[in-house]
């Protein structure tokens, strides 16, 4: 039987995407098809970089090739990606594809720590990726990528002042740490404060991203609202830890982006500090906050769970390093890679079901 490119498409079309639930070639992720006698050529494109189903998307394509036209091929399969958006034509960060908010309710859960591992990752898989240090009165990210003392460069840009963002790990970073003497309080009122995370996103040079990520204070402030009525937020990752009182404010920042007005979808719950682990015993685990607490939060309101990350010596020790945990060998760096694997699927997932997220409008 001869082989054509009709004939590939045809028996691509049997292939799923896992999460989209539609076949690859309806989602135009079948890309240059070459048929040469027994040689078939093609590119897959992925809705993401960082997609954990690419092996089982590449084998499935495998075979219903094999299926159609029997053994013996040889197949030359590219898989590539292309992030998937719904913020087409945004008259503000026109060039960045997806905003993605991480959050918590309460202080001191470690909302930093994933917010900056889960940058890392994202690049280390392939992603363009910026991080916004939007806690204003608490900056940590000069610290966390050893960058403190830094300070961004500026531009002319018709005829206007235009920050170009400090990079490292392969990700763009903003943080009012780099504009502000480091052993110095930031006494602003809210309005201030607004005002600066409005110019870290409208005056800053981002270039083209696949992922801008906000790193937010704790609770529910000005500066939740002012980014809301900003930017059209694609989605929110929602860090807490298990034990109840953590859990408690959780719930208050995830409740805040399902209120109607605001309504920027959940891309689930990430639970930091799980358990405990000796890095001489890796087997073992203590659950000194409490057990699935996160689990919980996340079934009680149907969102995802996006994972677990334990409590390690490492982590802490990254964070202070400004080494982020995700660039060493082990337990967190697995955990972290996991999950950014988990947001970005769930991002593909949002972009593809879901209307894009509107631009706040209300007065408050």
């Amino acid at each position: 039987m001869s082989i054509t490119e009709d004939k590939v498409f045809k028996a691509l079309s049997q292939v799923q995407d896992p999460d989209l639930k539609k076949d690859l070639v309806s989602l135009g992720m079948i890309q240059d098809v070459k048929v040469d006698g027994k040689k078939i050529a093609f590119k897959v494109v992925l809705t993401t970089p960082a997609c954990p189903l690419k092996e089982l998307i590449k084998s499935d394509c495998e075979g219903a090739l094999e299926k159609a036209f029997g053994e013996g091929l040889e197949l030359d399969i590219f898989m590539t990606s292309n992030v998937t958006t719904t913020r087409n034509d945004a008259p503000l960060l026109p060039k960045v594809k997806n905003i993605i908010a991480v959050a918590s309710g309460k202080g001191g859960v470690g909302k930093s720590t994933c917010a900056s591992n889960l940058a890392v990752s994202l690049a280390q898989k392939g992603a363009k990726v910026g991080l916004i240090d939007a806690d204003i009165f608490g900056p940590s990210v000069p610290t966390m990528f050893n960058v403190e003392g830094e300070q961004p460069a500026v531009k002319q840009e018709n005829g206007k002042n235009v920050i170009l963002p400090i990079e490292q790990y392969g990700v763009k970073l903003m943080s009012i740490g780099f504009l502000t003497p480091a052993d110095s309080a930031v006494v602003w009122r809210g309005p201030m404060a607004s005002s600066a995370l409005k110019q870290f996103i409208g005056d800053v040079d981002w270039g083209e991203l696949d992922y801008l990520i906000l790193d937010l204070p704790p609770g529910t402030s000005d500066i939740h609202l002012t980014m809301v009525q900003t930017v059209p937020v694609t989605g929110a990752v929602i860090v807490t830890t298990p034990q109840k009182v953590a859990l408690a404010d959780a719930t208050k920042a995830l409740s805040m982006f399902k209120q109607p007005q605001i309504n920027v979808p959940i891309l689930g719950v990430v639970e930091n500090m799980s358990y405990f682990t000796p890095e001489e015993l890796p087997d073992n685990r203590y659950y000194l906050f409490g057990q699935d607490g996160g689990k919980t939060l996340s079934d009680k309101h149907k969102v995802p769970f996006l994972g677990e990350i334990p409590i390690v010596q490492s982590i802490r020790e990254s964070g202070d390093s400004g080494y982020p945990a995700v660039l060493k060998d082990g337990l967190t760096a697995d955990a972290f890679g996991l999950l950014a694997e988990n947001v970005a699927r769930q991002i593909a997932i949002r972009n593809a079901e879901k209307a894009k997220t509107e631009v706040v409008q209300m007065k408050v």
